[in-house]
């Protein structure tokens, strides 16, 4: 099995190291563009540099574990710059992760604890879904989005590309929450969310606004 590479030193690469180690696989180390103000271990595993320092490192695996999903975007758009292929990007999925149906999960997502996915959902690439989250029939999840612990997505709901729900999130079956957008901890959406604003309350409004 190849090394694996994880890039970010944040709160979720402690959370995925574990999970890693329970697979047997061999982390190398963490890049971080940090790394100077960093300790030389982060959860155990070395800090070998920042993120231009993945071309050290040609034959391993990689996964991208940083919390926002357009500072992810950000750092696989410069990855691939530097030569980092698609294909070495991984999907780490927890073994408590129910998907009976093999719903498709895009390379390089992350599904922590007890994640649901029920028929005919799609998650794209570098997703991040917390433990306790709930993906119901038809829903489509678009590439570096971010599903915080305890969000409940309902039949046939759309997430944008780098959308940010927070822990405890719920979403009305049918809506879409745009791309870029943000929905508050404890949020109920009950109606569209457009791209880059950010929503919040019981129901969900837009921030600043009435809608």
């Amino acid at each position: 099995m190849k090394g694996l590479v994880l890039v970010g030193s944040s709160g979720l690469s402690r959370e995925v190291v574990p999970v890693l180690r329970e697979a047997g696989r061999d982390i190398v180390g963490v890049l971080d563009d940090r790394h100077a103000g960093l300790p030389r271990t982060v959860g155990g595993v070395p800090v070998l540099g920042g993120v231009e320092d993945v071309v050290g490192h040609p034959d391993a695996d990689v996964l991208v574990c940083v919390g926002s999903g357009l500072v992810r975007a950000a750092i696989v758009e410069r990855m691939s710059r530097a030569g980092v292929d698609p294909s070495r990007y991984v999907t780490l999925i927890d073994p408590s992760v129910r998907n009976p149906g093999g719903c498709a999960i895009g390379a390089g997502s992350i599904l922590l604890a007890n994640v649901v996915i029920t028929a005919d959902a799609v998650l794209g690439g570098h997703v991040v879904a917390m433990p306790g989250v709930t993906v119901t029939h038809d829903c489509r999840v678009d590439d570096f989005a971010t599903l915080a612990s305890g969000v409940s997505l309902g039949g046939g709901v759309r997430i944008g590309r780098g959308a940010y729900l927070g822990m405890n999130a719920s979403v009305l079956p049918g809506c879409a929450v745009g791309s870029g957008a943000t929905v508050g901890m404890g949020a109920v959406v009950l109606a569209d969310v457009p791209d880059d604003e950010t929503w919040a309350g019981v129901p969900a409004r837009r921030l600043g606004g009435s809608a």
